[in-house]
């Protein structure tokens, strides 16, 4: 299954935090598994920083990078298709970065693992 991970369920993974379900964190951590870190929760967690909302254990230039690589995640890049197909998405959620990873997971076909239940609302597959 191919899973994209809300930002967060990727801050709780690398955490290791109690907060993440067992659900989700048996698919994460499932080899048979490819995951997906989108660069719109990228975006979030440097927007959270500047704010002060957020704190990570190493500067986000090389604490993202790193744990892609550590977790063996990719990285979802934000294409014009992505973008353009939230035009059409109806306003179940007006949270611009939820609305950005709903276009993405629905036309990369690929899960949410999210404690958000609004995702199904959008008909994409939630984990948690």
């Amino acid at each position: 299954m191919r899973l994209l991970l809300d930002t967060h369920a990727f801050l709780w993974w690398v955490e290791d935090a109690p907060e993440l379900s067992r659900k989700a964190r048996q698919a994460v951590a499932n080899p048979g598994n490819e995951c997906f870190l989108s660069l719109v929760s990228c975006w979030e967690m440097a927007i959270k920083l500047s704010l002060g909302k957020l704190k990570l254990s190493g500067v986000i230039e090389r604490f993202i990078p790193e744990q892609l690589s550590i977790n063996g995640f990719h990285r979802l890049e934000i294409g014009f298709r992505h973008v353009t197909q939230v035009a059409s998405l109806p306003f179940h959620h007006r949270d611009p970065f939820d609305r950005l990873l709903v276009a993405q997971a629905r036309e990369e076909k690929l899960a949410i693992v999210s404690a958000d239940a609004v995702f199904q609302k959008y008909g994409v597959k939630r984990i948690w």
